[in-house]
Protein backbone atom coordinates (compact mmCIF):
# COMPACT_ATOMS: atom_id res chain seq x y z
CA UNK A 1 0.00 0.00 0.00
CA UNK A 2 1.31 3.43 -0.88
CA UNK A 3 1.85 5.74 2.09
CA UNK A 4 0.27 9.14 2.30
CA UNK A 5 2.71 11.88 3.22
CA UNK A 6 0.34 14.66 4.31
CA UNK A 7 0.99 15.82 7.85
CA UNK A 8 -2.04 16.03 10.17
CA UNK A 9 -2.29 19.13 12.37
CA UNK A 10 -0.86 18.98 15.86
CA UNK A 11 -3.43 19.66 18.56
CA UNK A 12 -1.10 19.63 21.53
CA UNK A 13 2.44 18.57 22.36
CA UNK A 14 3.08 17.69 25.97
CA UNK A 15 6.49 17.58 27.63
CA UNK A 16 8.28 14.26 27.29
CA UNK A 17 6.60 11.62 29.53
CA UNK A 18 4.63 14.34 31.31
CA UNK A 19 1.75 14.37 28.86
CA UNK A 20 1.12 12.86 25.46
CA UNK A 21 1.15 14.55 22.10
CA UNK A 22 -2.32 14.58 20.53
CA UNK A 23 -2.59 14.29 16.75
CA UNK A 24 -5.75 14.63 14.67
CA UNK A 25 -6.06 11.66 12.33
CA UNK A 26 -9.13 12.95 10.53
CA UNK A 27 -12.24 15.04 11.24
CA UNK A 28 -13.54 12.61 13.85
CA UNK A 29 -10.51 10.80 15.29
CA UNK A 30 -7.52 11.75 17.43
CA UNK A 31 -4.60 9.75 18.78
CA UNK A 32 -2.23 10.22 21.72
CA UNK A 33 1.42 9.20 21.84
CA UNK A 34 4.50 9.79 24.00
CA UNK A 35 8.21 9.83 23.17
CA UNK A 36 11.06 8.10 24.97
CA UNK A 37 14.75 7.53 24.37
CA UNK A 38 16.84 9.94 22.28
CA UNK A 39 14.97 12.70 20.43
CA UNK A 40 17.35 12.54 17.46
CA UNK A 41 17.59 8.75 17.44
CA UNK A 42 16.44 6.08 15.04
CA UNK A 43 12.61 6.10 15.08
CA UNK A 44 10.79 3.06 16.43
CA UNK A 45 7.05 2.75 17.12
CA UNK A 46 6.17 0.84 20.31
CA UNK A 47 2.84 -1.03 20.51
CA UNK A 48 1.70 -1.80 24.05
CA UNK A 49 -0.11 -4.94 25.19
CA UNK A 50 -3.81 -5.54 25.85
CA UNK A 51 -4.68 -3.77 28.09
CA UNK A 52 -1.82 -1.30 27.88
CA UNK A 53 -0.82 2.27 27.18
CA UNK A 54 1.98 4.55 26.04
CA UNK A 55 3.42 4.34 29.57
CA UNK A 56 4.97 0.98 28.70
CA UNK A 57 7.66 3.08 27.01
CA UNK A 58 9.05 4.01 30.42
CA UNK A 59 10.56 0.53 30.66
CA UNK A 60 12.57 1.26 27.48
CA UNK A 61 13.50 4.89 28.14
CA UNK A 62 17.08 4.67 29.45
CA UNK A 63 18.05 1.77 27.20
CA UNK A 64 16.58 3.52 24.16
CA UNK A 65 18.55 6.68 24.90
CA UNK A 66 21.75 4.63 25.20
CA UNK A 67 20.99 2.76 21.97
CA UNK A 68 20.24 5.94 20.04
CA UNK A 69 16.56 5.10 19.56
CA UNK A 70 13.66 7.53 19.45
CA UNK A 71 10.70 5.56 20.76
CA UNK A 72 7.22 6.69 19.67
CA UNK A 73 4.63 5.04 21.91
CA UNK A 74 0.95 5.56 20.98
CA UNK A 75 -2.13 4.69 22.98
CA UNK A 76 -4.14 2.57 20.58
CA UNK A 77 -7.78 3.72 20.20
CA UNK A 78 -9.81 3.25 23.37
CA UNK A 79 -6.73 3.06 25.61
CA UNK A 80 -5.20 5.80 27.74
CA UNK A 81 -5.60 9.25 26.20
CA UNK A 82 -6.72 7.98 22.77
CA UNK A 83 -10.52 8.11 22.39
CA UNK A 84 -12.30 5.05 21.01
CA UNK A 85 -12.58 4.74 17.23
CA UNK A 86 -16.03 3.31 16.45
CA UNK A 87 -15.92 0.12 14.39
CA UNK A 88 -12.12 0.00 14.35
CA UNK A 89 -10.32 -3.15 13.29
CA UNK A 90 -6.82 -4.54 13.02
CA UNK A 91 -6.52 -2.94 9.59
CA UNK A 92 -6.65 0.49 11.26
CA UNK A 93 -3.20 -0.17 12.74
CA UNK A 94 -1.61 1.23 9.60
CA UNK A 95 -3.64 4.43 9.94
CA UNK A 96 -2.49 5.09 13.48
CA UNK A 97 1.16 4.29 12.69
CA UNK A 98 1.02 6.63 9.70
CA UNK A 99 -0.46 9.40 11.87
CA UNK A 100 2.31 9.05 14.47
CA UNK A 101 5.10 8.99 11.88
CA UNK A 102 3.69 11.99 10.03
CA UNK A 103 3.34 13.97 13.25
CA UNK A 104 6.87 13.05 14.33
CA UNK A 105 8.28 14.03 10.91
CA UNK A 106 9.45 10.48 10.19
CA UNK A 107 9.33 8.67 6.85
CA UNK A 108 10.07 5.07 7.91
CA UNK A 109 10.51 3.37 11.27
CA UNK A 110 10.94 0.07 12.99
CA UNK A 111 8.33 -1.36 15.32
CA UNK A 112 8.33 -3.14 18.67
CA UNK A 113 5.18 -4.89 19.86
CA UNK A 114 4.55 -6.41 23.27
CA UNK A 115 1.98 -9.13 23.94
CA UNK A 116 -1.44 -8.14 22.55
CA UNK A 117 0.19 -5.55 20.30
CA UNK A 118 1.51 -8.34 18.06
CA UNK A 119 -1.32 -8.67 15.51
CA UNK A 120 -1.64 -4.90 15.17
CA UNK A 121 2.08 -4.49 14.48
CA UNK A 122 1.99 -7.28 11.89
CA UNK A 123 -1.11 -5.73 10.29
CA UNK A 124 0.67 -2.37 10.05
CA UNK A 125 3.77 -4.01 8.55
CA UNK A 126 1.65 -5.86 6.00
CA UNK A 127 -0.26 -2.81 4.76
CA UNK A 128 2.17 0.09 5.28
CA UNK A 129 5.47 0.35 3.41
CA UNK A 130 6.85 2.72 6.04
CA UNK A 131 7.55 -0.12 8.53
CA UNK A 132 10.92 -1.76 7.84
CA UNK A 133 11.20 -4.22 10.74
CA UNK A 134 9.11 -5.58 13.61
CA UNK A 135 10.26 -7.03 16.93
CA UNK A 136 7.49 -8.97 18.67
CA UNK A 137 8.12 -9.60 22.38
CA UNK A 138 5.95 -12.13 24.24
CA UNK A 139 3.53 -11.77 21.35
CA UNK A 140 -0.05 -12.97 21.23
CA UNK A 141 -0.84 -15.72 18.72
CA UNK A 142 -3.77 -16.43 16.36
CA UNK A 143 -6.79 -18.28 17.80
CA UNK A 144 -5.93 -21.60 16.14
CA UNK A 145 -4.45 -23.14 19.24
CA UNK A 146 -7.72 -24.27 20.84
CA UNK A 147 -7.08 -25.70 24.27
CA UNK A 148 -3.46 -24.47 24.17
CA UNK A 149 -4.77 -20.97 24.85
CA UNK A 150 -4.75 -20.35 28.63
CA UNK A 151 -8.19 -20.53 30.24
CA UNK A 152 -8.13 -16.91 31.42
CA UNK A 153 -7.47 -15.67 27.88
CA UNK A 154 -10.30 -17.80 26.51
CA UNK A 155 -12.65 -16.46 29.19
CA UNK A 156 -11.82 -12.82 28.46
CA UNK A 157 -12.20 -13.33 24.71
CA UNK A 158 -15.51 -15.11 25.27
CA UNK A 159 -16.85 -12.26 27.40
CA UNK A 160 -15.69 -9.72 24.82
CA UNK A 161 -17.68 -11.51 22.15
CA UNK A 162 -20.81 -12.43 24.13
CA UNK A 163 -21.07 -9.87 26.93
CA UNK A 164 -18.90 -6.80 26.27
CA UNK A 165 -20.54 -4.67 29.01
CA UNK A 166 -19.67 -7.36 31.56
CA UNK A 167 -16.04 -7.42 30.47
CA UNK A 168 -15.92 -3.62 30.52
CA UNK A 169 -17.23 -3.60 34.08
CA UNK A 170 -14.68 -6.23 35.05
CA UNK A 171 -11.84 -4.10 33.66
CA UNK A 172 -13.21 -1.01 35.42
CA UNK A 173 -13.13 -2.86 38.71
CA UNK A 174 -9.63 -4.20 38.14
CA UNK A 175 -8.33 -0.71 37.33
CA UNK A 176 -9.97 0.71 40.48
CA UNK A 177 -8.30 -1.92 42.64
CA UNK A 178 -4.93 -1.59 40.85
CA UNK A 179 -4.88 2.16 41.47
CA UNK A 180 -5.23 1.62 45.21
CA UNK A 181 -3.41 -1.58 46.14
CA UNK A 182 0.01 -3.15 45.63
CA UNK A 183 1.42 -3.30 42.08
CA UNK A 184 1.97 -7.01 42.65
CA UNK A 185 -1.70 -7.61 41.84
CA UNK A 186 -1.10 -6.47 38.26
CA UNK A 187 2.41 -7.90 37.95
CA UNK A 188 1.06 -11.33 38.90
CA UNK A 189 -0.98 -11.29 35.68
CA UNK A 190 2.20 -11.14 33.58
CA UNK A 191 4.49 -13.51 35.46
CA UNK A 192 4.65 -17.22 36.16
CA UNK A 193 3.76 -18.33 39.72
CA UNK A 194 6.26 -16.75 42.10
CA UNK A 195 7.79 -14.61 39.37
CA UNK A 196 6.45 -11.30 40.68
CA UNK A 197 8.85 -11.48 43.62
CA UNK A 198 11.84 -10.98 41.32
CA UNK A 199 10.46 -7.86 39.61
CA UNK A 200 12.14 -4.62 40.81
CA UNK A 201 9.87 -2.14 42.57
CA UNK A 202 10.28 0.57 39.91
CA UNK A 203 9.41 -1.87 37.13
CA UNK A 204 6.38 -3.11 39.05
CA UNK A 205 5.23 0.48 39.55
CA UNK A 206 5.50 1.15 35.80
CA UNK A 207 3.62 -2.04 34.87
CA UNK A 208 0.89 -1.06 37.32
CA UNK A 209 0.71 2.53 36.02
CA UNK A 210 0.52 1.23 32.44
CA UNK A 211 -2.44 -1.00 33.33
CA UNK A 212 -4.30 1.72 35.24
CA UNK A 213 -3.75 4.32 32.50
CA UNK A 214 -4.90 1.86 29.84
CA UNK A 215 -8.35 1.61 31.44
CA UNK A 216 -8.66 5.03 33.09
CA UNK A 217 -10.88 6.71 30.49
CA UNK A 218 -12.40 3.85 28.48
CA UNK A 219 -12.52 0.09 28.48
CA UNK A 220 -13.60 -0.12 24.84
CA UNK A 221 -10.08 -0.64 23.50
CA UNK A 222 -9.46 -3.67 25.71
CA UNK A 223 -12.89 -5.16 24.97
CA UNK A 224 -12.46 -4.66 21.22
CA UNK A 225 -8.99 -6.23 21.16
CA UNK A 226 -9.98 -9.26 23.21
CA UNK A 227 -12.91 -9.77 20.84
CA UNK A 228 -10.60 -9.50 17.82
CA UNK A 229 -8.09 -11.87 19.41
CA UNK A 230 -10.65 -14.68 19.34
CA UNK A 231 -11.51 -14.18 15.66
CA UNK A 232 -9.48 -14.81 12.53
CA UNK A 233 -6.75 -12.18 12.34
CA UNK A 234 -7.17 -9.56 9.65
CA UNK A 235 -3.55 -10.00 8.63
CA UNK A 236 -2.18 -11.65 5.50
CA UNK A 237 0.92 -13.07 7.16
CA UNK A 238 2.36 -14.23 3.83
CA UNK A 239 2.41 -10.61 2.67
CA UNK A 240 4.46 -9.25 5.59
CA UNK A 241 7.73 -8.39 3.86
CA UNK A 242 9.30 -6.41 6.70
CA UNK A 243 11.97 -8.15 8.78
CA UNK A 244 10.19 -9.83 11.72
CA UNK A 245 11.90 -11.06 14.87
CA UNK A 246 10.03 -12.88 17.65
CA UNK A 247 11.30 -12.90 21.24
CA UNK A 248 9.60 -15.32 23.62
CA UNK A 249 10.13 -17.09 26.93
CA UNK A 250 9.89 -20.84 27.35
CA UNK A 251 8.00 -20.36 30.65
CA UNK A 252 5.44 -17.88 29.32
CA UNK A 253 2.10 -18.93 30.87
CA UNK A 254 0.17 -16.09 29.17
CA UNK A 255 1.15 -17.14 25.64
CA UNK A 256 2.63 -20.66 25.42
CA UNK A 257 5.68 -20.73 23.21
CA UNK A 258 4.33 -23.53 20.99
CA UNK A 259 1.88 -21.07 19.44
CA UNK A 260 4.66 -18.57 18.77
CA UNK A 261 6.72 -21.23 17.02
CA UNK A 262 3.76 -21.88 14.72
CA UNK A 263 3.24 -18.17 14.12
CA UNK A 264 6.92 -17.68 13.29
CA UNK A 265 6.67 -20.40 10.65
CA UNK A 266 3.79 -18.50 8.99
CA UNK A 267 5.70 -15.22 8.56
CA UNK A 268 8.21 -15.32 5.68
CA UNK A 269 11.79 -15.09 6.89
CA UNK A 270 10.86 -14.47 10.53
CA UNK A 271 13.26 -15.49 13.31
CA UNK A 272 12.54 -16.64 16.87
CA UNK A 273 14.77 -15.89 19.85
CA UNK A 274 13.86 -18.07 22.84
CA UNK A 275 14.61 -17.16 26.45
CA UNK A 276 15.00 -20.17 28.72
CA UNK A 277 13.04 -20.04 32.00
CA UNK A 278 11.53 -16.62 31.16
CA UNK A 279 7.86 -15.75 31.61
CA UNK A 280 5.73 -13.10 29.85
CA UNK A 281 7.10 -10.02 31.63
CA UNK A 282 10.52 -11.52 32.24
CA UNK A 283 11.05 -11.92 28.52
CA UNK A 284 10.25 -8.27 27.95
CA UNK A 285 12.74 -7.13 30.57
CA UNK A 286 15.50 -9.47 29.39
CA UNK A 287 15.04 -8.71 25.71
CA UNK A 288 15.00 -4.90 25.77
CA UNK A 289 18.76 -4.34 25.17
CA UNK A 290 18.95 -6.91 22.36
CA UNK A 291 15.75 -5.69 20.71
CA UNK A 292 16.91 -2.08 20.74
CA UNK A 293 20.33 -3.09 19.40
CA UNK A 294 18.66 -3.98 16.10
CA UNK A 295 17.58 -0.36 15.76
CA UNK A 296 20.74 1.21 17.16
CA UNK A 297 22.07 4.43 15.74
CA UNK A 298 25.67 5.23 16.72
Amino acid sequence: MSAQTSTPPRLDRGPRDEGPSIVRVDEDRTLAYAEYGRPDGAPVVLFHGTPGSRLLGRLFDDAAAEAGVRLLAPDRPGFGQSPPWPDRSMRDAATLVRAVLDDAGVRTAGMIAFSGGCPYALAAAETLDRVDSVDVVSGATPPDDGDATPRTQRMLAGLAASAPPVLGALFRGQAWVAARLSPSLVVDQYTAPGGAESIPDDVAATVNADFVEALAHSRSGAVAEFRESAAEWEVALDDVDATVRFWHGTDDTNVPIAGVRRLQSMVPGASLNEFEDADHLGTLLRSIPDVLAHHRRD
